[in-house]
């Protein structure tokens, strides 16, 4: 925010040719003739583009991919950019860079509007069918000022982050880097959809009638400047438009008397005083001090004075209007030394003066390092600063911890809006609030839907009407290694949480997340909770995940429950499956989440129990795959209602995917709102046919810290087309297992799922499998070996393996390869010690 705008101390002119193409529309640069002719249709313009909603990942994508390229000095971006830079600005596009960054912008959206994904309706409490989101006002009309350059592309950016349409007129007298630097950030986006919400006019204020254009249709008029500027505009707003005024403010310093004896707040007050030679609105034009001595503030303003003699001269000069009116503010000001009123520092040259005033009423400053040092006693500051509060906007405070959070209170009573210590007037924070309020709020609608009992397993109402489209994925596939070195070059701020893998298809990996991504992700998998049928209102639930170690599966469900409000025994997986299955009984325990092999164990070893209990309805399921057979032992062996993936996903890259109360086997829905999905080819690096299965390749868009792109998670899967039955739009996908299921043995690939297919289909076995390999001097051994509790005849096994896996027939019959199929409990099996997942392949051939 600056100190003045164009629409007031300007006067502009047309300095381009009329019939050049200075104005940006939707994408194409045109001329006066053709911006007249589109502004008489804007409404229609407007309508058209608001038909297709603005994805925020849309936004941030482009964004951050324009701030990538202007932090690179050797960028074409930056090139192209350049002239339309006016002198002095040459820092401006590295002040942009910062702005439009990813971690910038994702953390304005979850500050302003509570989260990176705002204009989706979703379910603020999971125990209720109400579903609200931000939605766009439908166009913003924004009026930038002439002398900062930066304000009118950040506040298109702002419209865009709440989905609306946006108008933006500059000044007659700007570059053309606004326009140029729109035109960028559009030709970033492969949708088109950006540049169908972002038209630029360079136009006079003395054109009312493109004004009225521009306004008309308008859902909200943002506008910067003084009360003059507003009232120009505000007499084009029709009834019902909102008016967000960013007007001029006055900010001022307040030091406390163990404070301003302090050369470092002498420093830090001249810093603020310095710095942009007071035109931003946060700049200090006034300093108070805790006294009612008019000694005090004459010796204070004397010691300033000097350190202002000691900084750098200025750089921009002002102008003919702007020292006329600091030679006049300073020989008022001596005039009145006569009166005992004042006493005036000043350079000989003018270029700094400061102007100590016995009284305390607040003075606007003619600005370019002009300061006013008043007295103004803590008990009085309210009576006296509040009636200037609609001016108010920042206070400076040098003061002890204590007098520091007393005089906050008290200026925020008088009206400010804005405390900082002195020396930070001018920094600010990724979605700070402006004058009081979030701009994004200001340019959103908060709107809700009330449904009925239908919409229970409905966690997205969006998710039924369309489907999300995210930006495609580009670049080279990355693997688990790739990975885990992108993670070594995680920065510090982003590496928040640390997780490791269960390592049951390797070495456990690292994976990190900063808290953000986290949230985004449980809210996500909650989302799939309430899809795949689970009741935060009913159901009680047991967390019997792995704990410990790292291992993130406990902890993100815990997390998960939390978000839902769902009842929670977080019991935890344990050894001591008879407590476990008394604490079950004793808290009325009917959900079950945790991961297949131990379920299996709990639920057998203590099935007397369980069973005479009769509690338990629901099992959800993660990490494993419980098979059809295993599926139909918990239905009708313990009554279980409901056998339902909890989730599916990895640790790298979270939660990918969903099961609905209409998904079976290992169909699921992909998280669409932060992944984009690719099923390439087995060889090579092409996307196979519809419907076969391939690997399973994803990009996740919602992290802060990391880009994981084009991922090869090592599973397989294909394609399920069509809509499902629940009505969602959501890709679905079918797993098929993991690239480690496939073996290389004897000169033949099996795949440990064909065993498992046939076990269940042809021997009617329900229990856990597992392959190990090993080396048998010449030839290689295959021993599949199974659990005895899941009613296992390892001679009936055998033969409908040799029976219906011709492959391995024939290594068999070949002598190339030795087949035994052994029967052990299933505490034998072995499991990745830090989940307790089961191994399904074991190579032990070295």
């Amino acid at each position: 925010m600056t100190a003045r705008t164009e629409t007031e101390t300007e006067t502009e002119t047309e300095t381009m040719d009329p019939t050049a193409g200075h104005h940006y529309w939707q994408g194409a640069f045109i001329g006066d003739e053709e911006a007249g002719r589109r502004l008489a249709t804007l409404s229609a313009v407007v309508e058209e583009a608001l038909a297709s909603p603005l994805e925020t990942e849309t936004v941030l994508a482009a964004c951050d991919a324009l701030a990538t390229a202007l932090r690179d000095p050797a960028h074409p971006v930056r090139d192209r950019l350049a002239p339309h830079l006016a002198e002095g600005e040459e820092s401006l596009l590295d002040e942009l860079a910062t702005y439009l960054g990813r971690t910038e912008l994702t953390r304005k959206l979850r500050r302003e509007l509570g989260g990176t994904a705002p204009g989706r309706l979703n379910r603020p409490d999971a125990r209720e069918t109400v579903y609200e989101a931000w939605a766009p006002v439908g166009l913003v009309a924004h009026i930038a000022p002439g002398n900062a350059a930066t304000v009118a592309p950040l506040s298109i950016v702002e419209g865009l982050l709440a989905g609306n349409v946006n108008i933006l007129k500059t000044s007659g007298g700007d570059t053309l880097l606004t326009q140029h630097l729109l035109a960028e950030l559009a030709a970033l986006d492969t949708t088109g959809a950006l540049a169908a919400r972002v038209i630029v006019l360079r136009f006079s204020s003395s054109r009312q009638d493109w004004l009225a254009l521009m306004c008309a249709p308008a859902d909200a008029v943002a506008v910067w400047g003084g009360e003059s500027a507003v009232e120009g505009v505000a007499a084009h707003v029709p009834p019902g438009c909102r008016l967000v005024e960013w007007g001029h403010r006055i900010s001022f310093a307040y030091l406390t008397r163990d404070a301003w004896d302090e050369r470092a707040a002498l420093e830090a007050l001249a810093d603020d005083v310095c710095l942009h030679e007071q035109q931003a609105c946060s700049s200090p034009q006034v300093v108070y001090l805790d006294t009612e001595d008019e000694r005090d503030v004459f010796a204070f303003a004397e010691r300033l004075a000097d350190v202002l003699a000691a900084r750098p001269a200025a750089v921009e000069k002002p102008g003919i209007a702007e020292q006329a009116e600091l030679t006049t503010t300073e020989l008022v000001a001596r005039l009145e030394e006569h009166l005992g009123l004042t006493r005036v520092f000043a350079a000989p040259d003018g270029s700094w003066r400061v102007m100590a005033d016995t009284r305390p009423a607040l003075t606007a400053s003619p600005l370019h390092r002009s300061v006013w040092v008043k007295p103004l006693p803590r008990r009085k500051l309210i009576g006296t600063l509040r009636p200037m509060r609609r001016y108010l906007q920042t206070v400076g405070i040098a003061a002890s911890p204590t007098d520091t959070a007393e005089l906050a209170r008290a200026a925020f009573a008088a009206g400010v809006t804005r405390v900082t210590p002195l020396g930070a007037m001018l920094a600010g924070y990724s979605g700070e609030p402006h004058d009081g309020v979030y701009a994004l709020q200001r340019y959103s609608r908060r709107v809700a839907v009330q449904a009925d009992a239908r919409f229970a397993t409905t966690a997205c109402l969006d998710d039924l009407a369309r489907p999300v489209l995210l930006p495609s994925p580009s670049g080279p596939l990355t693997g688990k290694e790739e990975v885990q070195e992108l993670n070594r070059q995680v920065s510090r701020a982003d590496a928040e949480l640390y997780f490791r893998s269960g390592g049951s298809t390797g070495a456990p990996a690292l994976s990190l997340f900063s808290y953000d991504d986290y949230d985004t992700q449980m809210h996500a998998a909650a989302r799939g909770l309430l899809a795949a049928g689970y009741d935060p209102m009913a159901d009680r639930t047991a967390n019997l995940f792995y704990c410990g170690g790292m291992y993130g599966s406990f902890i993100s469900f815990f997390s998960i429950l939390e978000r839902l409000g769902g009842v929670q025994l977080p019991l935890a997986a344990g050894p001591d499956h008879r407590a476990t299955a008394q604490a079950l009984i004793d808290h009325r325990a009917d959900t079950l989440f945790g991961m297949p092999s131990y379920l299996w164990q709990l639920l057998h070893e203590e099935a007397d129990a369980l069973r005479a209990y009769g509690g338990i309805r629901k099992v959800f399921y993660g990490g494993e795959h419980f098979t059809d057979a295993q599926q139909r032992t918990l239905r009708d062996s313990f009554g279980i209602e409901v056998v339902r993936s909890i989730t599916y996903g990895s640790t790298d890259l979270g939660p990918l995917g969903y099961q609905c109360a209409r998904s079976t086997g290992g169909v699921h829905h992909l998280h669409a709102d932060l992944h984009t999905m690719e099923i390439l080819d087995l060889e090579a690096d092409r996307p196979v046919a519809p419907g076969e299965t391939g690997r399973l390749v994803f990009t996740t868009h919602a992290r802060r810290g990391q880009h994981l792109g084009r991922y090869v998670i090592g599973d397989l899967g294909r394609a399920v087309e069509g809509r499902c039955p629940c009505g969602s739009h959501a890709p679905r996908f079918e797993l098929r297992g993991r690239t480690g299921d496939v073996m290389r043995v004897a000169t033949h690939f099996l795949n440990h799922r064909r065993f498992a297919v046939i076990a269940q289909e042809r021997a009617g076995y329900s229990g856990e499998l597992q392959t190990v390999l090993t080396r048998q001097d010449t030839h290689e051994r295959l021993t599949v070996r199974v659990e005895r509790a899941g009613a296992a005849d390892p001679e009936r096994l055998r033969e409908a393996f040799l029976a219906d896996y011709p492959e391995l027939r024939s290594a068999v019959t070949e002598r190339l390869l030795d087949l035994k199929v052994e029967a052990v409990d299933g505490a034998k099996l072995d499991r990745s010690p830090t989940s307790g997942k089961l191994r399904a392949v074991v190579d032990l051939r070295g």
